[in-house]
Formats: C-alpha cells, sequence, structure tokens
C-alpha cells in the first residue's frame, strides 16, 4: 500500500510523468531493436551461432560504446539534457532504417555491427541522460520510489518491446524480411520517442551552469581528466563506490548467464533447426524476468526503509547465491525459466538500490560522468562475462562448473557487503580471535 501511495503522489508530478513517457518510449524501442539482434545474429536459419560467435557480437556492439562513457558524461554535464534525449532518439530512428536496410542486402557481417554499433552507440547519451535527469523531476525523498518505478517501468517497456518483435516473427517467415520489419518498428518508436521529449521544458532537466568553465571542445580533449575526476568523486563517496562495485560483478553473473540462457534455447531446449521454438524460449524467459523486475519495483521500497540500501543489495545478492545452483543446475527448462524470474527480482531490486545510492551521494555537477561510467563497468563486466562463457561453455550451454562459480561470486558480494554495512561486527570477531 506505501509503494501504491507513494507511485501516486509521483504521477501527479507532470514533469516526472513526461520524463517517464519519454523513458517508457525510448526502452520500448531498445526491446524491439535487441531482439531483432538477437534473432538475426543468433536465431537466423542460416546461422549455427556458436557461444564464441554470441559473445562476440556482444562485444561487438557494447565494448566500443562503453567507450564512449566519458565522453557522455563530459556532454551530459555541458549539454541541455532534454535536447539529448530529443535528438538521439531522432538520430536512432535515422540510422535504424539504415540497419534494416543492411539486413535486407545481405551485406558482410562487420557492416551489420558498425550499422547496429551506431544505434546502440547512441542509446549510451540516452539511458545515462534519462538517469541523470531524474532528481531534477522529483524531491530526494522520492528517489527511491522513483528509481523503482523510472527504471523498472523502463525495464518492462523493454520487455514488452521484445515481446512486440516476438509477435512480428511470429506472423512472418523466419529469415531478413522478418528481422528487418522489426528494425523498422523500432526506428518508428525511436521517433515517438524523440517527440515526447518535447514535452518537457529546454532547461527544466539541467545540467547547472557553472561559471568559469572550460569550452566544450577543451573539455573533450581534456576527457581522461575528466574521468579522472569522476573517478576521483567516486572515492570520496564510499557508499556510492561500494554499491557500484558490487552491482559490477552481479552484472557480470548475469552477463553469464545470459550467454549460458541462449546457448540453452537454442540448442539444448529445441530442435536446432527449429530456431522459432528457441526464440519462442527466449521470449518466455525474458517475459519471466520482466515479471521479476516488476516484482522487485513494487518490493524495493519497503525493503530499503526496512533494511537500509545496502543491506538491500546484500540480500539480493544473497538470494541469488543460494537459488541459483537448485534451479540451474539441472539444466531443464522449467527450473532455469523459474531462476530467469528470481534473477529479474534479485539483479533489478539491487540495481534499484545502486541507483538510488548513486543519485543521493553523487553532485549534480559530476553526476552526468558518473552515471557513463556507471554504464562502462555495466558492459565491460557483462562482455567479459560473455567472454569467459564463450571460451568454456560447449554448444548446449549446460556447464555446472560455471553455474557454481556464478552462485560463488554472488556469494562474495552479499559477504563483502555485509561487511561494509557491519564493520563494527568485524572488528569485534577480529580482536576476540
Amino acid at each position: 500500500m506505501g509503494f501504491l501511495r507513494d507511485l501516486r503522489t509521483l504521477l501527479r508530478l507532470p514533469d516526472f510523468r513526461r520524463l517517464l513517457a519519454v523513458r517508457l518510449l525510448s526502452q520500448l524501442s531498445d526491446g524491439v531493436f535487441q531482439v531483432a539482434l538477437a534473432a538475426y545474429v543468433v536465431f537466423s536459419p542460416e546461422k549455427q551461432a556458436s557461444a564464441g560467435a554470441v559473445a562476440s557480437a556482444m562485444a561487438v556492439l557494447l565494448l566500443p560504446y562503453s567507450l564512449l562513457g566519458p565522453f557522455t558524461g563530459v556532454l551530459l554535464d555541458r549539454w541541455r539534457r532534454r535536447q539529448v534525449l530529443l535528438f538521439c532518439n531522432l538520430l536512432r530512428a535515422v540510422l535504424s532504417c539504415g540497419t534494416a536496410a543492411l539486413i535486407l542486402l545481405h551485406v558482410p557481417d562487420w557492416l551489420f555491427y558498425l550499422s547496429a554499433l551506431s544505434v546502440t552507440g547512441v542509446n549510451r547519451f540516452v539511458l545515462a541522460g534519462l538517469s541523470a535527469a531524474l532528481p531534477r523531476v522529483v524531491g530526494e525523498e522520492q528517489l527511491v520510489t522513483a528509481n523503482s518505478v523510472s527504471p523498472t517501468a523502463g525495464t518492462l517497456a523493454a520487455s514488452a518491446g521484445g515481446g512486440a518483435a516476438f509477435v512480428v516473427h511470429l506472423f512472418l517467415s523466419s529469415g531478413a524480411g522478418a528481422d528487418a520489419a522489426t528494425v523498422l518498428l523500432g526506428a518508428a518508436l525511436y521517433l515517438c520517442a524523440g517527440l515526447s521529449a518535447l514535452t518537457l521544458g529546454r532547461d527544466l532537466l539541467g545540467p547547472d551552469r557553472l561559471p568559469g568553465r572550460a569550452r566544450v571542445r577543451t573539455e573533450l580533449a581534456g576527457t581522461a581528466r575528466g574521468l579522472g575526476e569522476g573517478l576521483g568523486h567516486l572515492a570520496r563517496r564510499p557508499a556510492a563506490r561500494q554499491a557500484l562495485s558490487a552491482m559490477t560483478a552481479m552484472r557480470f553473473c548475469y552477463g553469464a548467464l545470459t550467454v549460458t540462457l541462449l546457448m540453452l534455447c537454442r540448442y539444448a531446449w529445441s530442435d536446432p533447426d527449429d530456431t522459432d521454438a528457441g526464440l519462442r524460449l527466449l521470449g518466455l524467459a525474458l517475459g519471466l524476468s520482466a515479471a521479476g523486475f516488476l516484482v522487485a519495483a513494487l518490493v524495493t521500497p519497503w525493503a530499503t526503509r526496512r533494511f537500509g540500501t545496502s543491506g538491500w543489495i546484500t540480500g539480493c545478492a544473497a538470494a541469488s547465491a543460494v537459488l541459483l545452483p537448485p534451479l540451474a543446475l539441472p539444466f531443464r527448462t522449467a527450473p532455469m525459466l523459474l531462476a530467469a524470474f528470481v534473477l529479474g527480482v534479485t539483479v533489478q531490486g539491487a540495481k534499484i538500490a545502486t541507483d538510488t545510492v548513486v543519485q543521493t551521494q553523487v553532485d549534480d555537477a559530476y553526476r552526468g560522468r558518473v552515471f557513463s561510467l556507471y554504464d562502462v563497468f555495466f558492459n565491460v563486466s557483462f562482455v567479459g562475462a560473455a567472454a569467459v562463457a564463450a571460451l568454456i561453455l560447449p554448444q548446449d550451454g549446460r556447464l555446472a562448473s560455471l553455474v557454481v562459480s556464478l552462485a560463488l561470486i554472488y556469494a562474495m558480494v552479499a559477504g563483502a557487503m555485509f561487511h561494509v554495512e557491519h564493520p563494527a561486527m568485524f572488528h569485534v570477531e577480529h580482536e576476540e580471535g
């Protein structure tokens, strides 16, 4: 009831509603585009994707635009964030149309990846801008609830977009035509997202204008210095640093499990020649994860009030460590799909708490850079996990030692966060020893 009351309060704020609409449309488009890429790279009838191919695709799509993170932060702390949301979404609409054309032309993979990279690269500005702008439309006392509603609703919108992409594939014959049609649907939604940003005031989302600032060209030339400043600011904010470290480790686990799930859907749980069946299983897994995100949004405001943000991150990591082995080790469809739901709850719950810690502990003048660093940590850990999984996973995705190792990482995260939350307990035990 408390969550629903807080939600009603947030939705009475017109600027929050408008920013939420931009997020929902942007991430709805992302979901469509991402499923289109997965269908083209992993589930195309003419392709026999290996774990290495999946990891390579993730590296091509994620690592290069992760390197844009520092540049993104510098610009987000200089440019009007409303204008960033407007023009980046319009640009993504145009670039998506180009990607659809390349699919139909059956160009070499490297050219397709380059085009897809341009779409996902621009996405860095949009997501970091949305997170940095949120404290400008709600009060500090409402940030936990806002972080439950806004990013989680965006994730649910992305899942809905993925569902829309699956529907397109159900009604069209598998192949380049269906993939291109799906990408064009994403382009139309990106256009709508860009236009919705016009409902917000030009200066509403910040950033604050600081006197005596260097010119943009000078700041871009000193990006390494700006990155160092962002890291230095994090070093002076231990709560934000610890939460980011924990979330990065949990993201690593999520990346490895994502590759495992893709290979299980493609080769273990369905006929490798029946790509539609594998795609349907992946869609079901994504839907269950989305349900987990929704549950996380409902319980996280209460949980953070009851246990604190660090305590809730600890609990989410501990639950992942305990539940992952019994659910994932059988490598059966039903338990693994249940694991997708459970990890949806725990990972999204930890992320909501982490977002809140960063937003409350980081000064507005640094917030764009820190959220860009947040994105870099997320994507590097995700791609690193995919690379590790690609090196050791068999084609059907069944590898018990990987699941056990990921459970141990979750356990170490829980232990480290518990130590942060209760340092005196460990000090006393050490003295007695």
